[in-house]
């Protein structure tokens, strides 16, 4: 080894899911939602006046952030926003987990947490999900140095409810508590609720599911007035300028129309229950889901056998090759049409498997 490559900092990274792009293909392995932002979303990209293009954004990304307090009835103070909520989490493992105690989160949940806390050095311990792929709140009872809980998790789509949450929270009142609730809209009951009951509660959601603003890279924190102003710190510390004006502008509209946000969620919804059951005719086994993806395993056909058949067909779905879930598959959920195409596709498959 040369010299200076001892100095290098070494790290395993986040392997996102594959980004095909091709003709006539069905993408249900990164769970991006497949309806098109809100109107005034489209409305104002049209209107989007590009010579503010050669101005810095404003730092503290007022815009956006007035918009996300007055929809979830807290101040300005409580919210922070980010190139989507990894860069939230990101920012928010900078700043609360510096102490020598591991921090705890699942055995299997985002991948993204144990790539942080290796790139930030920082302790950790991944109690085991249950045989039914839940989280054991006792394991969360013991000295820690913060807490990072999925929910709904994922890859399970599992979701806890708020009981479950405040448990965590009562249990570790010493430690700054994460939720993150990316697929929380479709199903699931926020924490965003005890915020005001408890000043260690960090609650981060996106854009980037519910919605249908992957492409513009925003998430947001929302907590005690304390915890936001310590995020803010690191963040100028970093990167004053991390939201880019366009994702602010468009951001804000996203978060005006929420009627169009609930009936797109509601479209989501009816189409997961729908093809749960039709699964379930097929022999797949699944948790119920409360995210916009389901998490299945077949009872005989084996999953990296499905996913490399229906990859083949230009079906793309989500394969972890990690112990205990090697044998599921994540599917997003699509539009009606194309969760149709997927059903026939494994009719026909699994109807004429010989093994």
């Amino acid at each position: 080894m040369r010299e200076w490559e001892k100095n290098i900092r070494q790290v395993v990274p986040y392997v996102p899911g594959e980004q095909p792009n091709m003709p006539d293909m069905i993408k249900l392995n990164t769970n991006e939602n497949p309806y098109p932002p809100a109107p005034g979303v489209l409305q104002a990209m049209e209107e989007f006046n590009t010579d503010k293009l050669r101005l810095y954004p404003d730092p503290t990304s007022k815009i956006l952030v007035n918009v996300l307090a007055d929809y979830y009835n807290v101040e300005s103070d409580q919210v922070f926003v980010g190139v989507g909520s990894d860069d939230v989490l990101s920012m928010a493992f900078l700043t609360f987990f510096n102490s020598d105690k591991p921090i705890l989160f699942p055995d299997i949940t985002y991948s993204f947490y144990d790539v942080w806390a290796n790139l930030y050095k920082i302790p950790y311990e991944t109690p085991v999900l249950d045989e039914n792929l839940r989280i054991k709140r006792e394991d969360y009872y013991k000295e820690n140095g913060g807490v990072i809980i999925a929910n709904p998790n994922a890859p399970t789509s599992i979701c806890e409810d708020l009981s479950f949450i405040r448990d965590i929270l009562d249990h570790n009142q010493r430690s700054i508590v994460i939720v993150d609730e990316a697929y929380i809209d479709f199903g699931g009951t926020s924490a965003m609720e005890l915020i005001k009951e408890y000043d260690n509660l960090l609650v981060v959601q996106t854009f980037s599911k519910s919605r249908s603003m992957a492409g513009m890279r925003i998430g947001y924190a929302i907590g005690h007035p304390e915890l936001i102003k310590a995020l803010n710190n690191v963040k100028y510390s970093f990167n004053s300028y991390t939201m880019n004006l366009p994702s602010l502008s468009l951001g804000a509209e996203a978060v005006k129309d929420d009627l169009y946000f609930k009936e797109c969620i509601k479209k989501i919804i009816n189409t997961r229950d729908n093809v749960t059951k039709e699964l379930q005719e097929l022999g797949f086994l699944l948790p119920e889901s409360k995210a916009n993806f389901i998490f299945a395993t077949h009872k005989y056909i084996p999953a990296i056998e499905l996913f490399t058949i229906l990859r083949d067909h230009n079906i793309f779905v989500r394969y972890f090759n990690k112990p205990r879930i090697d044998n599921y598959l994540r599917i997003t959920i699509g539009t009606d049409e194309e969760m149709k195409m997927l059903l026939e596709f494994l009719k026909d498959y699994v109807g004429n498997y010989k093994g």
